[in-house]
């Protein structure tokens, strides 16, 4: 435009008075993009907060995130294996062996014991004291100890003096409440007391002596009903101090019985001529057998699925059965160098416990055929008794020198409240590690524990063995004539004989 000109601003043009005006003329028509954001997006609610950072995950941007990760993963589980501490206390007071343990069915903290020279002690495991003692419970040997669920503080021990005794400890107070602990008193009742303000549990009632040793006691879930083993399984009622019925089939000698938490009316128990019978209370006589290899110490029913139970074999492992196909193992649990004594399965039916005669104590994976965990002290004898708390956190073991141990269920976790940041720090580890599980490194750190010298020499024997073994079988079937030599699973082998 010409100067001099009027223009659309309605005035005399001129050069530069046009351009001003076209620049705020454009300036009112253009869209303008800011940033914005808000204060609660990036600022902290309390000091103590940690600061939010803002991150694109878009994966090109990072492409060195699963560098990181791993590198995450492998501290964490170094990290895990150096503070894994299993060991919390040991329970002492017992002047022999403790060959049997049993735990309150609804009280966390309390738990019973019993030794081989009759003495009972009932314990607070929140502060390691004993609660009651009773001193002696039996003559010789206790054998067995069980919760009644049906009543309170009512719990029955058996043993070598062919004797089950009913001891109620409602008068006293709770069983296993916490007291302060005084020096026992002298006394000549069959039960001393280590606070002599309040009374014992008084044995309420005997039963009628057995025609031989008693080896096992379990209590229904939800009935008046216990069972005993000897040369027989043998049913009693609270009420009656006779047995109300008698199971036999052709043993001389049963080690163990359990009712089966669910379904009530069927128990199974292990007898000295290798053999796992499971019974029908409703009926007269056994519903079918399993004939091993060899024999079974302990047996054991999983909480969660009631027709699974697993049983202690004297071969060093442990076999999970299906009761409604006992022709093979649906697993096998390894890694023990001797005779497993006890198994117990945890509350959650997720993990097991087994008890052995190689001074160890495992950890398995119901699902899982080796252990993820081994449990040992520098002057833990043999090992007889296991059992799992109410809330599966801890395991408690009973071993020949007369302690009783309490360690944790995972040997990584800690008792101390976490705050939600160290719960999601926790779970975030926990998933790395398990992400990473399969990597050579992360899994020898893992996996590696360190276990007394005569159960490393006695592992290598024992695979130098199997091999041998392995090799024998394979230049047999080589040199046989094709069809002769019939495979056998891993699961059947350890199976004689079934029968109905």
């Amino acid at each position: 435009m010409m100067p001099g000109t009027s223009c659309i601003f309605r005035g005399p043009c001129t050069t530069s008075v046009c351009a001003k005006n076209l620049v705020s003329l454009s300036l009112i028509n253009m869209k303008v993009k800011t940033i914005s954001r808000l204060e609660s997006d990036y600022t902290r609610e309390r000091s103590n907060d940690i600061f939010k950072v803002q991150r694109n995950r878009d994966p090109t941007l990072h492409p060195f995130e699963r560098a990181r990760e791993y590198t995450r993963a492998l501290n964490a589980v170094k990290l895990e294996r150096l503070f894994a501490k299993p060991f919390v206390r040991a329970l002492e007071g017992h002047q022999d062996g403790v060959y049997c343990l049993a735990r309150h069915p609804s009280r966390i903290t309390t738990l019973v014991s019993g030794s081989a020279d009759g003495e009972v002690r009932v314990w607070n495991n929140a502060t390691g004291n004993v609660a009651w003692l009773l001193r002696p419970a039996h003559k010789g040997f206790v054998r067995g100890i069980a919760f009644a669920p049906t009543e309170t503080n009512v719990f029955f021990t058996c043993g070598d003096d062919k004797v089950v005794r009913m001891w109620n400890g409602a008068a006293a107070g709770e069983l296993g409440e916490e007291r302060d602990q005084a020096a026992p008193s002298s006394s000549s009742s069959p039960f001393v007391l280590d606070t002599p303000t309040t009374t014992a549990p008084t044995a309420s009632q005997t039963f009628q002596p057995s025609a031989a040793p008693l080896t096992s006691i379990d209590h229904h879930s939800t009935r008046p009903l216990f069972a005993t083993t000897s040369s027989a399984v043998e049913l009693w009622e609270h009420s009656r101090l006779k047995p109300i019925r008698r199971f036999e089939w052709g043993c001389e000698s049963l080690s163990a019985v359990k009712f089966n938490g669910t379904h009530g009316d069927v128990l199974a128990a292990c007898g000295s001529d290798r053999t796992v019978t499971v019974y029908d209370v409703r009926q007269e006589k056994a519903v079918q057998k399993v004939v091993l290899a060899m024999r079974s110490n302990a047996i054991s029913w999983n909480p969660q699925e009631p027709f699974n139970f697993a049983v202690a074999n004297e071969d060093h492992n442990a076999y999970l059965f299906d009761m409604r196909n006992l022709a093979q193992s649906r697993l096998i649990y390894k890694d023990h160098v001797s005779a497993v004594i006890d198994i117990d399965f945890s509350p959650t039916g997720a993990e097991l416990a087994t008890a052995s005669w190689d001074r160890t104590l495992r950890i398995f994976s119901a699902n899982t055929g080796h252990s993820r965990d081994v449990y040992h002290t520098q002057r833990m004898q043999r090992v007889t008794a296991v059992r799992w708390s109410l809330d599966a956190r801890w395991v408690f073991s009973g071993s020949d020198e007369g302690n009783v141990r309490v360690w944790r269920g995972d040997a990584g976790s800690r008792a101390a409240t976490q705050t939600p940041r160290q719960q999601t720090a926790s779970s975030y580890r926990a998933t790395l590690a398990s992400r990473f599980s399969h990597l050579p490194e992360i899994r020898r750190i893992a996996n590696h524990r360190r276990v007394p010298k005569a159960v490393t020499v006695a592992k290598r024997t024992k695979e130098d063995m199997e091999e041998s073994q392995k090799r024998k079988l394979k230049n047999f079937e080589k040199h046989s004539k094709p069809g002769t030599v019939q495979w056998k699973a891993e699961r059947k082998k350890s199976i004689v004989e079934v029968e109905q």
